[in-house]
């Protein structure tokens, strides 16, 4: 997406000054790395590179790998807390850490022998927007007040179920509303249904016939 500031026309390429520039500013990676991933960069004679295929080629699985990174080093820290060696390992990798947290979810199940297992999953992109829309976020800021001012652990459980029914409902219902074709679809299946129900009509009427 930094590389999009720089392709207004959206037609995929760059040039590689403005590649490094854009690297440069998210702060995230040390000179050598910038001028080792522009060695990478095939470009043209024009010095321009298509950058869509450069981040397909080297960025996702980078991701993929610091990701389970990421997902080995929470899982050790959480079940060694006090272990320093590994404190220094997650000393070093503080900013992988820091960079996968919004995408590391977390759900504890029953496993095997009646324990409670943890287990790690990646939450995409389109999960995290649709969770910060506001309606969502007034969804969970109504449930927080409400469990506050709640008093049995009965009542807390019903309102906490009620509220993840009623937060899935209404990610569904933001993800259709974004959907450009949203509103076509409705009148697409009005129309099939009422194909269908003709040809159920016509089958009757032919089969009274021959009758």
């Amino acid at each position: 997406d930094n590389f999009k500031e720089y392709d207004p026309d959206h037609k995929g390429v760059i040039s590689k000054k403005e590649f490094q520039k854009s690297m440069e500013n998210q702060k995230q990676y040390h000179q050598s790395e910038i001028e080792f991933l522009l060695s990478c960069a095939e470009a043209d004679e024009n010095d321009m590179f298509n950058y869509e295929e450069f981040v397909e080629r080297f960025h996702e699985p980078a991701k993929d790998i610091g990701f389970n990174v990421a997902v080995l080093l929470t899982n050790l820290s959480e079940h060694m807390p006090h272990d320093t060696r590994l404190s220094n390992f997650l000393d070093l990798a503080e900013s992988v850490l820091s960079y996968f947290e919004p995408y590391l979810g977390r759900i504890e199940i029953m496993g095997s022998g009646k324990r409670i297992e943890r287990v790690y999953f990646e939450i995409s992109e389109s999960s995290r927007t649709q969770w910060e829309k506001p309606q969502v976020k007034e969804s969970k800021r109504q449930f927080i007040f409400d469990v506050v001012n709640e008093g049995g652990e009965s009542e807390k459980m019903e309102l906490f179920v009620n509220f993840c029914e009623d937060t899935i409902f209404e990610m569904q219902l933001a993800s259709q509303i974004s959907e450009p074709d949203a509103v076509e679809r409705p009148e697409e299946e009005e129309e099939e249904s009422h194909s269908l129900l003709e040809e159920l009509v016509s089958e009757e009427e032919s089969a009274a016939e021959s009758s």
